[in-house]
């Protein structure tokens, strides 16, 4: 496969490297501390276009691939992933009404989501449906000309921040999977609630929430068709995936530089830490796991440029990009030793930041789920 990038979206990924480097890494600390939502650096993000990467020109997007794309989150993890993971979560929840919206939706939301003007939410997780969409209890019900909704929903990243929620509601109970739909749930609508942002191990400034919701919606706030919803949400999965493995990438990138540096200059007797065997083979280690990550996920990124299924290569990167990180972040913090384990550096907050990303868009274990069934399917066939 061709993991190149043109020079327009090579001149796309350097500009975001360059607001991540000057804006988003200042802030990454701050966020971590006060647990205050990343706004100024979501606001760069936007003035500059990126929250618009996902989607093509048509709606007011760079229409750059996914291969550039997967660069852009990768370097916007690198220098704040609270601010790639709420970015993310807006990106799925614009990947929604690109995939599962009419066109006159499309026109209506996207250009605005596109510029920074809108921030989106994407509701799919329940307290007792999380890795299984199709378990979720929040109904639909046709009232009065629109939709009465009613249930809850958990760990919805952006939500209380959000001018928009796409939310997925079962509109045939009996149906499962094939009686979800997708609505559009705009700021201030009546009968919407939220408790207080989840208390976090990390990514403490990406506010995630419990909804509660029993609220009225017109007719035209179904999301294209009735009953296609779970079909649209593991379309938007599948690229939110790839995303979160570039997020990975970005956070043991950033680990891995401090690790480096810190090996070079760390004196240890007469001689720098680097000069000891074992630090070079922990290095190695992380290099190893680093690179095989990276190509894993431009491996699915190519595939979806390419317009063929790409299920099984994004679970793949997603899994094991997910776990790298959590190896490479760890071992960092242990090569900086007590220097690591303190605040004074970002380490350990690699560390915390790390943890999620084995968790959302499906955990590990989801992802060996999906890997497997689709490796013996090919091997029977």
């Amino acid at each position: 496969m061709n993991f190149a990038i043109d020079a327009t979206e090579l001149a796309i990924v350097d500009s975001a490297e360059r607001v991540c480097r000057d804006v988003l890494a200042a802030n990454a600390q701050r966020y971590d501390e006060e647990e205050s939502f990343c706004a100024e650096s979501l606001q760069a993000l936007g003035e500059l276009g990126f929250m618009g990467i996902n989607l093509p020109e048509t709606y007011g997007g760079f229409g750059i691939g996914s291969l550039a794309m997967s660069r852009v989150v990768e370097a916007v993890s690198a220098a704040c992933a609270s601010t790639a993971s709420a970015l993310t979560a807006h990106f799925l929840a614009t990947d929604s009404i690109l995939i599962g919206g009419s066109e006159a939706q499309r026109q209506e939301w996207l250009p605005r989501c596109a510029s920074g003007e809108l921030l989106g939410a994407f509701g799919l997780t329940e307290p007792a449906a999380g890795s299984n969409p199709a378990d979720m209890r929040t109904r639909a019900v046709p009232e009065e000309g629109g939709w009465r909704i009613r249930g809850s929903k958990h760990y919805i990243t952006n939500a209380r921040e959000a001018d928009f929620i796409v939310l997925y509601a079962k509109t045939d109970p009996e149906a499962g999977a094939r009686g979800i739909s997708a609505f559009m749930i705009p700021r201030g609508t009546a009968g919407v609630t939220f408790a207080n942002p989840e208390k976090t191990m990390g990514l403490r400034g990406s506010t995630i929430y419990e909804l509660a919701l029993d609220c009225w919606l017109p007719a035209d706030a179904l999301l294209g068709e009735e009953n296609q919803g779970f079909r649209t949400a593991m379309e938007v999965l599948d690229r939110g995936r790839v995303e979160v493995a570039a997020m990975s990438l970005g956070v043991a990138r950033a680990a891995m530089e401090y690790a480096l540096k810190w090996v070079d200059e760390r004196q240890i007797g007469p001689k720098p830490l680097s000069a000891y065997q074992g630090t070079q083979w922990r290095i190695a280690d992380m290099h190893a796991q680093f690179q095989a990550a990276r190509l894993l996920t431009q491996q699915a990124a190519a595939r979806r440029d390419s317009g063929e299924r790409f299920s099984l290569e994004s679970a793949t990167a997603k899994l094991f990009a997910a776990e790298a990180c959590g190896f490479i972040t760890d071992a960092a913090l242990q090569l900086h030793g007590g220097y690591g384990y303190i605040r004074d550096l970002p380490l350990e907050r690699f560390v915390r930041d790390a943890r999620i990303l084995r968790i959302f868009e499906g955990t590990s274990e989801v992802q060996k789920i999906i890997i497997s069934r689709a490796v013996l399917d090919a091997a029977r066939h």
